[in-house]
């Protein structure tokens, strides 16, 4: 945790690095939430460590009423889960029983593993549903298959490969599916798409 980083809302929204950090500002605007706080806990094996001092934080105690969790799923929603549930255990703080759950402690705990729905995958595996089935995506796909054909490459992610290739198309090319996501380049965030993004975030909402 940033020791500069202070605490100053009763809603804190706590993400994998930057690129999700970016994601969901974007969609908390849209949302017209307030009284929220982003910030990374960096990669998935630094959330432990990361909760033990957050929880120690002066104005913790008095402030924090709400904490919403997000991590990649990876090549296991519920492995990735179990991983959350024993941090948030370790730190001290209540634990949902399942994924999108609001626990009953306080501060109330949520967690959202995507790309959601118990579905293995990353952030980067939301964003290709935004442009599945278009031209793009396509010619994304003959690209690879090129590639592959080829004999070339060996990719180990490939939903961030073609969020990639999908961003080298726009007008203003950015590797960040963040920053593309504050851009617009992945349409609009009322998309079904998107569902689980919103339903998550105004589980956090307070009125």
């Amino acid at each position: 945790m940033n020791e500069g980083e202070r605490i100053e809302s009763r809603i804190q929204l706590l993400v994998e690095g930057n690129d999700h950090r970016n994601f969901f500002r974007a969609f908390t605007r849209q949302l017209a939430m307030k009284d929220i706080q982003i910030r990374s806990f960096g990669g998935i094996n630094d959330l432990g460590r990361f909760l033990r001092a957050f929880v120690s934080a002066p104005g913790f105690g008095d402030s924090v009423q709400r904490i919403g969790i997000v991590r990649d799923a990876e090549v296991s929603a519920a492995r990735a889960f179990q991983s959350v549930q024993s941090s948030l255990h370790r730190a001290g703080l209540s634990v949902p029983d399942q994924p999108e759950q609001v626990s009953s402690g306080d501060p109330a705990v949520c967690v959202l593993i995507l790309p959601g729905s118990g579905r293995e995958g990353m952030l980067e595996t939301l964003l290709c549903e935004t442009f599945a089935g278009s031209a793009d995506d396509r010619c994304i796909s003959e690209f690879f298959e090129c590639v592959a054909e080829a004999g070339e490459g060996n990719i180990r992610w490939p939903a961030k490969a073609r969020a990639w290739a999908y961003l080298a198309t726009r007008a203003e090319p950015h590797h960040s599916v963040g920053y593309a996501t504050e851009k617009g380049y992945w349409g609009d965030l009322d998309q079904p798409a998107f569902r689980i993004v919103r339903e998550f975030l105004r589980k956090l909402n307070i009125k």
